[in-house]
């Protein structure tokens, strides 16, 4: 019994067809350069960083803190009501003790990366660096303030705090 073979129109290219150059080959180098708007909520979180400040955004449904600043509270589905300014201070939620670094290289000495609850963010917590304290005397619930880049280095990102530190 033999088979039907579907054969669908047009012309069968092969490697053959390409490399005689019988058929248009381009080689295309993309230039792929972009820009990314921050939106209202994270651009003026961002730009609050520059300055020094951290920055919220309050829902008058829930009541919660949204940080980073968004226009949008997912939890009631309502545009937020107002800037909340936080303290830069918060405690530490879990912390790790790590020996190696974002590039996954090996580390002499360790990084302290942790979740901060940031006071008055109603358990919005960010992930940061604690230093300025022996690896292992850091706890959960220990009290932390950020310690921030001089103004001139700060460029408006998470990074402008340096890291945390005990109080």
């Amino acid at each position: 019994m033999s088979e039907k073979v579907k054969v669908w129109p047009g012309t069968p290219l092969g490697e053959k067809d390409i490399k005689e150059k019988r058929i248009l080959v381009t080689e295309w180098q993309p230039n792929l350069k972009y820009a990314w708007d921050t939106g209202i909520g994270y651009g003026k979180y961002f730009a609050e960083l520059k300055k020094g400040r951290i920055v919220g955004t309050r829902c008058a449904k829930c009541r919660r803190v949204l940080l980073p600043a968004r226009v949008f509270c997912e939890w009631c589905f309502r545009t937020v009501d107002e800037w909340v300014y936080l303290e830069d201070t918060g405690t530490v939620n879990t912390f790790s003790v790590a020996y190696t670094g974002t590039a996954a290289e090996r580390l002499k000495e360790p990084r302290i990366p942790a979740l901060i609850e940031i006071d008055g963010s109603h358990g919005v917590a960010i992930m940061h660096l604690i230093s300025e304290i022996d690896p292992w005397k850091v706890k959960i619930g220990m009290r932390v303030r950020a310690v921030w880049k001089p103004e001139p280095e700060r460029e408006g990102a998470i990074t402008d705090i340096a890291y945390w530190k005990p109080i």
